[in-house]
């Protein structure tokens, strides 16, 4: 038996009794968060051109769009949602491998869910499922695939949002296969295009090409019987250097990887979430102006000065894959949430004077999530840190408390406070609701 065949029997084997309680809340707890950064986006201008491609394309109604009356085809409706999720790059995180399993995955289940009016108990485990073969796939190639350019969230979301959508849809094994096959050919996302609109459209098409798949295989359409480990298959092709086939299926049903996922509390790249961390604390601790700090020195994991070493970016989106600017803006302002983020702040003249007061170091002996800060002052002083790891990571998650006060402040702007609150309400309660219809309503302000 083939490893995607494998994966196939492992993925029509689980019912919704096999998806252990914690999974489940941390499925409800990634959907809230989806929903909130989602809406948060819902307005920008990278989503109204979409929103004008969808429109001007013409769809028959079947699944709605987050935050907009407008209602479109399933996989355009899926393309869409991905995208807002994430546009500020506000979603959550594998930390293994940095793959966020949200923008790809749930959109798709969503449209599904809405469309099959399946139960909300029912959708939660298709998440579950749709993210552990997405966080499967991404480290069976990990760390090889992205090293070599690939954004894995783009292409190891397009197997989860099949996985998940065909669950849904109840396929039996060998349509999996197809649907998984389909889905595979179509895996795709470079990572010259962060700090870009474009970077969003990878979770977009992932959800959607991932969703088509499991549509076009419920309907016949085939493919490979091993698009993951044949010959020219995923592995062969889009990671050359290595793949490890236990990852992907060892202990498939059993070991969770959403036991591994973190909520951002930071509207940017994860990777400098605990440069944040530290900056913030040593400010409030020492109550630390910008006039009176002549140095903020950090040593880092690799990772950050490949992925984040923009000295001198020219606009929000590049912002947030700054370690220097989420540093210096998390000095001045004590935050990083979208305002840290926008055109304005990235170009602020201060912000930019900060930003080159930032130095790193490479650390190889630290996690990805660990850092050490030292802010070096006017007088002479230093202050430091030492973050071992990352507010919202796995070691160090955040509380619903906090991540329902993350949903209010991205939501309460966009719906008011008593539809929010309302929608907050339906989203606790999904695993007790019937289908989906009140909460695709409620994303729409009234």
């Amino acid at each position: 038996m083939s490893v995607t065949e494998l994966l196939a029997k492992n993925i029509t084997g689980i019912t919704v009794t096999d998806i252990p309680n914690d999974i489940l809340h941390e499925s409800s707890r990634t959907l809230i968060n989806m929903i909130a950064v989602s809406l948060s986006a819902s307005h920008d201008k990278p989503v109204e051109a979409l929103v004008k491609w969808v429109q001007e394309e013409g769809a028959i109604p079947r699944a709605s769009v987050i935050g907009s009356n407008l209602k479109t085809s399933l996989s355009n409706a899926a393309l869409l949602n991905g995208y807002m999720a994430h546009l500020h790059d506000y979603d959550d995180t594998h930390f293994p491998t940095v793959l966020h399993p949200s923008a790809p995955v749930w959109p798709a289940i969503l449209a599904t869910a809405e469309h099959r009016k399946i139960s909300g108990r029912e959708a939660l485990a298709a998440f579950a499922i749709g993210a552990e073969v997405a966080c499967r796939v991404s480290m069976s190639v990990h760390p090889w695939h992205y090293d070599d350019g690939w954004h894995i969230t783009g292409t190891a979301g397009v197997f989860g949002a099949a996985a998940g959508t065909s669950w849904a849809e109840n396929l039996e094994q060998n349509k999996v296969i197809h649907a998984l096959g389909i889905a595979g050919t179509q895996a795709s996302g470079v990572r010259e295009v962060f700090g870009s609109d474009t970077k969003a459209l990878h979770p977009a098409k992932a959800a959607s090409n991932g969703l088509q798949a499991t549509l076009l295989a419920k309907d016949g359409l085939t493919g490979p019987q091993d698009i993951i480990g044949g010959r020219r298959g995923f592995w062969a092709v889009l990671s050359s250097q290595g793949h490890d086939e236990q990852q992907l299926i060892d202990a498939f049903g059993s070991r969770w990887e959403l036991r591994n996922n973190g909520l951002k509390p930071y509207a940017n790249g994860v990777v400098s979430h605990p440069i944040q961390d530290a900056v913030i604390q040593l400010r409030n601790t020492h109550q630390l102006k910008p006039e009176n700090v002549t140095n903020i020195f950090v040593r880092v994991h690799p990772l950050v000065l490949e992925l984040m070493n923009r000295p001198n970016p020219r606009h929000g989106l590049e912002g947030k894959f700054s370690f220097q600017h989420c540093a210096a803006s998390a000095l001045i302002d004590g935050a990083g949430h979208n305002a840290q983020f926008s055109d304005l702040n990235v170009l602020d003249p201060k912000v930019s004077a900060m930003r080159r007061k930032v130095e790193a170091e490479i650390d190889h002996s630290f996690n990805e999530d660990e850092v050490y800060v030292t802010i070096k002052l006017t007088d002479g002083k230093s202050v430091n840190k030492h973050i071992k790891h990352a507010s919202g990571s796995p070691k160090n998650p955040m509380s619903d408390e906090s991540l329902e006060n993350k949903y209010r402040a991205l939501v309460t702007p966009v719906l008011g406070e008593d539809q929010a609150t309302k929608l907050l309400e339906e989203l606790w309660a999904l695993p007790e609701a019937p289908n989906l219809n009140r909460i695709m309503k409620l994303t729409t302000k009234s």
